[in-house]
């Protein structure tokens, strides 16, 4: 009878159960919740400890990944064998460009050529002995590790990636642009200055280290918000706990019909949209003739642990689209997201377009992405032991500050990010200009705990957005119900949303679609004002139920364009619009909408 009930209907014990011939002892009694519950915790504070020593990065995961690589290798004699003779025909081609140089007076034509992109060694001075055997001498080492790293049969994709990853950021730590007595260009400037350039190099570095100390207790605002950036006229015409609504003065004698309502990425502050006069989307889409309302996010902290994306659903966007609605007289909005608040925008179109909700007269996404399936490099640090380790940080802080999260970005682009700037600053004395997006790239904001876990897991870790388990309201959503025009942006050099990644929306719903792939990166190729010099982009419309074009098709049917995409933005909002009317008021009290302050608003401020 015992084993009947402990078992199941192909006669296995059920999982935990006790075998029929061991029976409970009598003063054995239920573990307490008390215990399990101390116990968890105990593992979260050491959980919380080892991320933030390893920015986030699950040693687990890497002990894993170098595992099945070494694993496999050591399984393959094949393999060892061609890797010893890549390294010996290397090796010759190393000794040969040294014996050309030799008899060339310490110059010869390089044997092998960086990477695209790899500026470390573009300086003349890298050409002259003995600094050119130093950068061929790594680069084929490099290129050595690259070859022993990949393509190994048996090992995972994932780990595979991590491998090759990690080695690559290992390699770049020795780089001989590195170091001052191999970086001809760091020697020549000493020699110019008298060492000058390491006495200002030192008080960089201090300068730094302050900085950063300022920053892991709070920091300060960025001091040109509301002075030189985030100055386009408006008002602040709607505040919740989560967000503030600005809406913007007109600039035009008519407007068009429908607002833009735009959602800006809640990890970082809005005005990246709104930079200084010159380059702020914003101020140029007001010249253009729209009204535009912008939500600007609250800085959440411990008491928000339990805000979830629900939660800006519809503190944020649903309530930003109520206003705006409200303010104007209008029935409908043309919607406008960014990273991930255009991932944000996307569940709620979903969710509108389930439920009847016909007040979207378009939709434009940049640099978004829908399905994570391929979403580039960043998915190295979105795994299920990461995500525990971040879990187990937010829990004991109640949220994420993205600065803990900036050391897994500047490792992405170490060379640009990390080893760029001790070069410059800390060893040729120079001191970087920040431009206003390098301003804005520092003014970060925190996430909730229970937010970004849902966002993580959700979307990141399981895809549920685009395979239709996403639930908003409790209800699931899919893009494909999705019959709004869409206009989608990516970036040819993004590393944080690819464009092959965002260029899936074309394949999850039917709408007609309008992509355009832009020159720059995640930030730089949205913030692409006309007259920003090498800039260009590629268009392509696909139809209402049109047919799909994989996106090397679209490379070769794209129409290319000299300049910013802006203005064929505008343009296509334009062509959706029910014609002009004269400008709204500023908020509405009548409605519930009185204007609180001037923008930027308050929230902009929280640290």
């Amino acid at each position: 009878m015992n084993i009947i009930k402990a078992a199941d209907r192909s006669g296995r014990p059920r999982p935990g159960s006790r075998p029929a011939s061991v029976p409970r002892a009598e003063s054995e009694a239920p573990e307490p919740d008390i215990v399990r519950e101390a116990t968890d915790l105990m593992d979260r504070t050491v959980g919380a400890a080892v991320a933030r020593a390893t920015l986030g990065l699950s040693p687990a995961v890497l002990a894993g990944a170098y595992l099945d690589w070494l694993t496999h290798l050591a399984g393959s004699p094949g393999r060892q064998q061609w890797l010893a003779w890549k390294g010996w025909r290397k090796a010759l081609r190393y000794v040969d460009f040294l014996a050309l140089c030799a008899a060339g007076g310490g110059r010869a034509a390089p044997c092998i050529d960086p990477l695209p992109g790899d500026r470390r060694f573009a300086a003349p001075a890298w050409q002259a002995w003995p600094f050119n055997a130093y950068y061929q001498g790594f680069l084929l080492w490099q290129q050595w590790v690259h070859n022993a790293t990949t393509d190994l049969r048996g090992v995972s994709a994932a780990h595979e990636r991590v491998v090759s990853f990690v080695a690559r950021q290992l390699l770049d730590t020795v780089a001989p642009s590195n170091f001052p007595l191999t970086n001809p260009v760091v020697l020549e400037r000493a020699r110019q200055e008298a060492g000058a350039n390491f006495v200002r190099g030192l008080a960089h570095l201090a300068a730094d280290i302050a900085e950063a100390a300022r920053g892991a207790h709070g920091g300060r605002p960025n001091p040109a918000v509301g002075r030189t950036v985030a100055v386009t006229p408006g008002k602040v015409v709607f505040r919740n706990r989560l967000i503030e609504l600005i809406q913007y003065a007109p600039a035009t004698g008519e407007v068009a019909v429908e607002p833009l309502v735009i959602v800006p990425a809640w990890i970082m502050k809005y005005y990246i949209l709104d930079l200084s006069e010159h380059d702020s989307l914003v101020r140029y889409m007001v010249a253009q003739g729209f009204t535009v309302f912008m939500i600007s996010w609250r800085n959440p902290g411990a008491e928000d642990r339990d805000l979830s994306m629900d939660d800006y659903l519809s503190l944020g966007v649903m309530a930003a689209i109520d206003a705006a609605c409200a303010i104007t007289g209008e029935a409908a909005v043309h919607a406008v997201g960014y990273c991930l608040g255009g991932t944000l925008l996307s569940i709620a179109a979903a969710a509108m377009a389930r439920d009847g909700d016909l007040r979207l007269r378009s939709v434009s996404l940049f640099a978004a992405q829908q399905d994570f399936t391929e979403a580039g490099e960043l998915t190295l640090f979105v795994n299920p032991a990461e995500i525990a380790l971040l879990d187990d940080m937010m829990h004991e802080q109640g949220y994420l500050d993205a600065r803990q999260m900036a050391g897994a970005f500047q490792i992405l682009r170490s060379n640009d990010l990390v080893w760029s700037h001790v070069v410059q600053s800390y060893l040729l004395g120079e001191k970087e200009t920040k431009s206003d997006l390098m301003a804005w790239n520092a003014d970060t904001t925190r996430m909730p705990a229970r937010m970004h876990g849902e966002y993580l897991r959700g979307l990141f870790l399981d895809n549920d957005l685009a395979e239709g388990r996403w639930q908003a309201g409790g209800k699931p959503v899919a893009i494909s119900d999705v019959h709004a025009p869409i206009f989608a942006v990516g970036t040819e050099t993004d590393h944080v949303a690819p464009w092959r990644s965002v260029y899936k929306i074309t394949l999850l719903t039917d709408a007609e679609v309008t992509f355009v792939l832009t020159a720059g990166g995640h930030n730089a190729g949205i913030v692409s004002e006309p007259g920003h010099p090498r800039r260009h982009f590629l268009e392509l419309s696909r139809p209402q139920d049109g047919r799909y074009v994989p996106p090397d098709l679209f490379l070769k049917r794209a129409r290319r364009t000299e300049g910013s995409w802006w203005p064929a933005w505008a343009r296509w909002l334009r062509e959706r619009s029910d014609g002009t009317m004269p400008p709204p008021p500023l908020g509405r009290p009548a409605a519930g909408y009185t204007p609180i302050c001037d923008a930027p608003g308050a929230y902009v401020f929280q640290r």
